[in-house]
């Protein structure tokens, strides 16, 4: 009998409800190291998973046994409980709902792991807004503006 062999690579980015900068550097790569191993636990096998203070980068050997929007549903909720328990925010921590999702090849592999991992680096020179757009047309993702997430500048012109 045959068996099925895979090796699909996700790369998945999703921000801090209202894109508010409060993923603190202080606990963050604790926040990290807990996804990475949600992530594990669930079958999958992490690569990198990084982010700066107001969103997250998860790049992983994906085992396509769960729906992906399943899954960043799951990664969300476990880990918004452990901010909450673990008291890292003095306000209650939310994720902002919707998410990116961009699949890569074995031969990327290294450069997106190398991206994700230089994130603070990277964003002391770009907004998360700039390298969100940057995704989504590099992979040539269609998208409408009003779906996308809202970034600083547009709530600060509602208030």
């Amino acid at each position: 009998m045959a068996d099925t062999y895979s090796r699909v690579y996700l790369h998945i980015v999703f921000a801090v409800k209202n894109r508010k900068a409060l993923l603190d550097k202080l606990w963050r790569n604790e926040l990290f190291a807990y996804m990475a191993s949600s992530l594990n636990n669930r079958g999958h096998f992490s690569l990198a998973v990084n982010g700066y203070n107001d969103h997250v980068h998860l790049f992983f050997d994906y085992n396509c046994k769960e729906l992906i929007s399943d899954l960043v549903r799951e990664i969300k909720k476990s880990s918004n409980e452990f901010i909450n328990t673990n008291g890292f925010c003095s306000v209650k921590f939310e994720w902002q709902n919707g998410y990116g999702v961009f699949s890569n090849g074995y031969r990327e592999k290294d450069i997106i792991i190398k991206y994700i991992i230089n994130q603070e680096k990277h964003h002391s020179k770009r907004s998360f807004k700039d390298e969100y757009f940057s995704l989504l047309n590099t992979y040539e993702v269609e998208y409408k503006n009003e779906y996308v997430f809202e970034f600083f500048d547009e709530i600060d012109l509602k208030n």
